[in-house]
């Protein structure tokens, strides 16, 4: 293996100092322009690279940026991932990106490891509102680590977050529905100890109260987001002696299993039932019959978590100050609940 190069060697070639090498490299004022230019070209001629590491434990600075979501496979958190990155890249910052998969060990995990690693500031959307992360949690914020919460989030002091108003997200849908002549609707909650689909849940509820709607305990399923789920909960509902005649569901994807399984079994949408998801996935546009969503707008979602922390990394003194951003939802109504 060939012997890496170093300061020293750099040093020898240009018969100075390697204390003057070092500081040209790191662009030190002392040093003047000539002698900085002169070692630049003599270390990239002889393949000189610098220890990252090294580096980042004399400047206390990673330049790294740790990102958890439970999962990355979906368009709503690669989404965000982008917005992230299209942020910091060019402030100069790396991200290194981790899934839960809905594994609060997991996310502990993944929570050390990115401390270990020293990074800058962890981004992070919760696997679930179970307390056993939140001594990890805590570390991080007593470390002075920056810590944003987006689309799922605690409520710590101390830590900053960028949600979308899941509360109207859920109202406005199920309004749509009402405006569209249903008046029998369900609701596919997600777990609502989680706090955007209590909100999600609570809206639904309240425009059915605004309206003037019973609401029935028997429509709410909580279901899992995926088509299965939906297709299981669907037919649940069918089951019943009074059938709903629309569904409000917190994710596209138990949406599209919704609408299958209605199909299946001979039911017209959006004549005799309306379906109406959360998440704004790119198949709800592009289906024969397309999907009416929430969007939860994840790019600028990214973009402002990223913002949130260039703002707190910047001034020591605002690590620790909650920033609390709420993007407003938007409604993408589309065939399956146009009558």
């Amino acid at each position: 293996m060939d012997q890496k190069t170093t300061i020293y060697d750099i040093a020898k070639k240009l018969d100075i100092t390697a204390a003057t090498v070092s500081r040209a490299l790191n662009n030190n004022p002392k040093i003047s322009e000539a002698t900085r230019k002169l070692v630049l070209e003599t270390a990239a001629k002889m393949n000189y690279k610098q220890n990252r590491l090294a580096q980042s434990l004399r400047s206390g600075k990673s330049n790294n940026v740790g990102v958890i979501v439970p999962r990355i496979d979906v368009n709503f958190f690669s989404s965000v991932i982008r917005g992230i990155e299209e942020e910091l890249h060019p402030e100069g910052y790396h991200v290194i990106i981790c899934q839960t998969h809905e594994d609060e060990k997991r996310e502990i995990e993944n929570i050390t490891t990115l401390m270990n690693a020293q990074v800058d500031g962890i981004l992070m959307s919760i696997s679930n509102m179970s307390k056993e992360n939140d001594p990890v949690i805590k570390h991080v914020v007593d470390k002075n680590v920056p810590l944003i919460f987006f689309d799922r989030k605690k409520k710590m002091d101390g830590v900053s977050s960028v949600t979308i108003d899941d509360f109207e997200g859920g109202y406005l849908a199920t309004k749509n529905l009402i405006d569209a002549g249903c008046t029998r609707i369900a609701h596919f909650s997600g777990d609502r100890s989680l706090e955007i689909y209590e909100n999600r849940f609570k809206g639904y509820e309240q425009a059915l109260k605004d309206f003037g709607l019973e609401w029935n305990p028997d429509y709410v399923i909580q279901t899992k987001s995926n088509v299965d789920a939906g297709r299981n909960a669907v037919t649940k509902l069918l089951s019943l002696p009074n059938p709903p005649n629309a569904i409000f569901s917190s994710s596209d994807f138990a949406a599209l299993g919704a609408i299958q399984e209605l199909k299946e079994n001979g039911i017209k949408i959006p004549e005799d039932f309306c379906v109406f998801g959360f998440g704004n996935e790119p198949f709800t546009r592009f289906l024969e019959l397309s999907i009416s969503s929430v969007d939860q707008s994840p790019l600028e979602m990214g973009r402002m978590a990223a913002k949130v922390f260039l703002e707190q990394i910047s001034n020591t003194d605002n690590i620790k100050i909650e920033k609390k951003v709420v993007l407003k939802p938007e409604l993408q109504i589309r065939k399956s609940s146009t009558r």
